[in-house]
């Protein structure tokens, strides 16, 4: 066997599971870098990607804080930071929604589709750097909470396991705006579809009020959506109080999002062009 065919038949070989992992994982990373690229050249966009979640801590805290009772022993505050950190986790999926839809109909995904690399790294690396600029944000915003206030007073590791759910959250978040983003396919429906069903699960939710103060017909649905139990297990971890029962729900929660949703945004990506 001369040493051409040797390497023909090497070539011809199709590469074990390993060796296809490592492929996709770096073909995800070029990906990630490629996204994360745009926002350092747009710095607009991070810019006003933060500056919403600041005014909604400075307006709650100074606007409507003074009018709210919460029986927290950090006062109000300390009430509010953990919802407003879940609330920016969860509309950090706004940016992956419609930024899909944008490459989509300017045929950017079939072109990225076509090169000889990994098919599941175009979605795979949008999640990464989305998930890492919504942790970057999320940083941001709990410094901005200790300017006005806010402490954790459960330990550093209870905080850094706060961050992590709120990251995970997002995360799954992010995974149902891919595959919103990708079916719909048309950034203005996706950003107005993107408003009618996270902005209700946020705001009627524990993230700002005790859901005490609601009528007893809505208490009904706030007491028993995901948003709440994520909140409510990361005001836990924050600033103390019973964990493990709402740490759960958020796990079945959680963890049902992401067996739906995953199949769901890679058979939208498959079909999209």
């Amino acid at each position: 066997m001369t040493a051409a065919t040797a390497a023909a038949a090497t070539l011809s070989k199709d590469p074990g599971l390993l060796v296809r992992g490592r492929w996709a994982a770096s073909d995800t990373l070029a990906i990630t870098r490629r996204n994360l690229l745009v926002w350092i050249r747009v710095p607009a966009f991070l810019v006003f990607t933060v500056v919403q979640p600041v005014m909604f801590v400075l307006m709650f805290r100074y606007v409507f804080g003074g009018a709210i009772r919460v029986s927290t022993a950090g006062g109000y505050v300390d009430f509010l930071m953990p919802g407003i950190i879940g609330q920016t986790a969860a509309f950090a999926c706004f940016a992956t929604a419609i930024a899909l839809a944008q490459e989509l109909k300017k045929g950017v995904i079939d072109r990225l589709r076509s090169m000889p690399m990994a098919r599941s790294a175009v979605l795979s690396g949008r999640l990464v750097a989305d998930t890492g600029r919504m942790l970057i944000t999320v940083l941001i915003v709990i410094g901005v909470g200790y300017g006005v206030g806010f402490r954790f007073s459960n330990g550093a590791v209870n905080a850094v396991l706060m961050v992590v759910l709120a990251t995970v959250f997002g995360l799954s978040m992010c995974v149902i705006s891919a595959f919103t983003g990708l079916a719909i396919g048309d950034e203005e429906s996706v950003q107005a579809f993107g408003l009618i069903w996270l902005f209700p699960l946020t705001f009627l939710s524990s993230a700002f009020v005790p859901i005490s103060s609601m009528p007893g017909w809505l208490q009904a649905f706030a007491n028993n959506q995901p948003v709440t139990f994520v909140i409510n297990t990361m005001r836990a971890l924050a600033i103390g109080g019973p964990i493990e029962a709402n740490l759960l729900k958020t796990i079945a929660w959680l963890g049902g999002i992401l067996i739906v949703f995953v199949p769901l945004a890679v058979r939208a990506y498959k079909r999209a062009s």
